[in-house]
């Protein structure tokens, strides 16, 4: 339940750190806006306070158009609540109500489709299809903003299968035309700009650090400003460049793509490899649970990601026992050798190319360029290659390079490299500063619970990382 007096101090500060978390709406004009809008603050007795936009709506509000509500970063108030509704969520989000009916979503999370329903309406008062319907209309809101797509491409891109539907769902869910967020016509683009939010703090030069330590030359592109790289997305073939704009919080993207119908989950997929959406300051606290004493914990240390669970599993084989600057050089080389060109960039090398090649151009023992082959045949083999647990069963592959692929590759926040070397030298060096009278480094090393960091574990090996 949100506090009134709470929500009224965060919002008349304007922090950004309230971002997303709750939004406020006006009784006297109608309109719901972010807390850091730059319209002068209305006065409390016309407030009313939101968890999230889904509700404003259903209040019969709509969305601000200076401070613009859809650009505000996710802050899902169920997280950590209800695992399954979190998972539904996702999958609403990329697209999964887009491609098929409501018991098929329910039949993939386990559950029968009246409790989904149910699930819904108690957190947000309505259905799985209306919060879907919201979301592509906020979504095409959104580009209607920051780009000069045609309305056409905008209602393909948010997911309607024409224009007459698009305008009619968004008149109906925003009280809104499409003509009054744009008054120019738009034109045809392969290049969109979008702006993405986040919730500060946010160490972006130890990310980018990391991006850059990994980088491999004509896939990734970085610089201390900037991150890019190409992507294939269900044969969808682009790439993005995200320019760190701090004073603003923000991410200046870029995206050069060839079919705007995948968009939405091409972004989500870029807000999820430079970790957007997390609650910092909820994960900081945690963290420092973990250490007894005055252990500095670092502040705004979030997960880089790679762009897919294959890509990260390929990525941490070449890996295995040796040090980054050798794993980048021969995933350099293999990407050199086997990745598509597009222009004078490449691709990330597909299952298909892996599986088929007898990888002689990689200076490795045979056994690991088996168990390279083996993982991609896997991908070619099965439905839902990305699940982690069959992956042990693959000859070469461990519980560390399942975790590390979870950890880059999915997100997963909640991963702890308990074994990794450095994350074993972090952990000596961290309680040797924290505890006093300790006689062995082993001793104290043995003290630390990382158990008291779930479900933020995959922080805490980065935290870890970064004090080396």
């Amino acid at each position: 339940m949100l506090n009134s007096e709470i929500c009224q101090k965060a919002r008349l500060s304007r922090d950004p750190r309230f971002d997303g978390k709750f939004f406020t709406a006006v009784k006297t004009t109608g309109i719901y806006c972010r807390t850091i809008c730059p319209a002068y603050p209305p006065k409390e007795e016309n407030v009313v306070y939101f968890s999230t936009a889904i509700e404003c709506a259903n209040a019969g509000f709509r969305p601000c158009l200076r401070c613009r509500p859809d650009s505000a970063p996710d802050s899902p108030a169920w997280k950590g609540v209800n695992t399954t509704l979190d998972r539904a969520v996702k999958l609403i989000n990329e697209g999964a109500l887009q491609d098929g009916p409501l018991p098929l979503l329910a039949e993939r999370l386990g559950i029968s489709d009246r409790y989904l329903r149910q699930l819904f309406k108690k957190h947000f008062g309505i259905s799985p299809k209306s919060y879907a319907l919201y979301q592509q209309c906020l979504f095409a809101k959104q580009l209607l903003h920051q780009t000069n797509l045609p309305i056409t491409q905008v209602a393909m891109a948010s997911g309607f299968d024409s224009v007459r539907r698009f305008n009619d769902c968004f008149q109906s869910q925003l009280k809104l035309t499409p003509s009054q967020m744009r008054k120019s016509g738009g034109t045809q683009s392969n290049a969109l700009q979008l702006k993405l939010y986040y919730r500060p703090p946010f160490d972006w030069s130890l990310m980018s650090n990391i991006f850059m330590a990994r980088a491999i030359p004509t896939l990734e592109w970085v610089d201390e400003h900037s991150y890019g790289r190409t992507f294939d997305w269900f044969g969808c073939v682009g790439n993005f460049t995200a320019q760190h704009i701090e004073d603003k919080n923000m991410f200046d993207v870029t995206i050069e793509l060839d079919d705007v119908k995948y968009l939405k989950a091409i972004i989500n997929n870029i807000k999820r490899i430079l970790d957007l959406n997390v609650d910092m300051q909820a994960v900081e606290h945690d963290l420092q649970q973990c250490f007894t004493g005055n252990f500095p914990i670092k502040t705004g240390v979030r997960v880089p990601g790679i762009w897919n669970m294959f890509e990260a599993g390929i990525r941490a084989i070449l890996g295995q026992q040796i040090s980054v600057v050798a794993a980048r050089n021969l995933v350099s080389i293999l990407v050199a050798d086997l990745g598509r060109s597009v222009g004078d960039k490449k691709l990330f090398p597909s299952p298909e190319s892996i599986a088929s090649s007898e990888l002689n151009f990689l200076k490795i023992p045979k056994s690991r360029k088996q168990t390279l082959r083996n993982l991609a045949q896997h991908y070619l083999d099965h439905e839902a290659p990305d699940k982690p647990e069959p992956w042990l069963k693959l000859k070469g592959i461990g519980p560390w390079t399942v975790d590390y692929a979870q950890l880059r590759g999915l997100s997963d926040p909640d991963i702890f490299l308990g074994t990794d070397l450095g994350v074993l030298k972090a952990i000596g060096k961290a309680t040797a500063q924290s505890v006093e009278n300790t006689a062995t480094q082993s001793q104290s090393t043995s003290d630390f619970n990382s158990e008291q960091a779930s479900p933020w574990r995959s922080y805490l090996t980065f935290q870890l990382w970064s004090q080396l």
